[in-house]
C-alpha cells in the first residue's frame, strides 16, 4: 500500500494555512488591542472638549441674560444653532 501524497499534501497545507491564520490573528489582536488605547484616550479628551464648551457656552449665555442684552443673545445663538446645523449635529431647520 502506497502513500497517498495528494492527502498528505493537503494535511500540510492545512495545517500551515492554520499556523499562518493564527500569526495574522495575534497580530490583529495587538493591533486591536493599541487602536482601542487609542480610541480610549481619544474619547476621553472629546468628554474634556465638551465639557469645557458647555460649561463656556452656559456662562456666556449667563452673562448674556444678567447683562439684559437680548440682541446680542439672540444673534449668538442664531450663530451657534448656524454652526451645529452646518456640522449637521441637528438637523437643519430651514430647507
Amino acid at each position: 500500500m502506497g502513500v497517498d501524497w495528494i492527502v498528505v499534501g493537503r494535511i500540510i497545507d492545512v495545517v500551515l494555512n492554520g499556523i499562518v491564520w493564527l500569526i495574522i490573528a495575534v497580530f490583529l489582536i495587538i493591533l486591536i488591542d493599541v487602536t482601542d488605547k487609542w480610541t480610549r484616550k481619544a474619547i476621553s479628551l472629546m468628554d474634556v472638549a465638551d465639557k469645557w464648551s458647555r460649561n463656556v457656552i452656559e456662562k456666556s449665555f449667563e452673562w448674556i441674560q444678567k447683562k439684559n442684552l437680548n440682541i446680542l443673545f439672540a444673534f449668538l445663538l442664531m450663530l451657534l444653532l448656524g454652526i451645529l446645523a452646518q456640522l449637521e449635529i441637528i438637523p437643519k431647520i430651514i430647507t
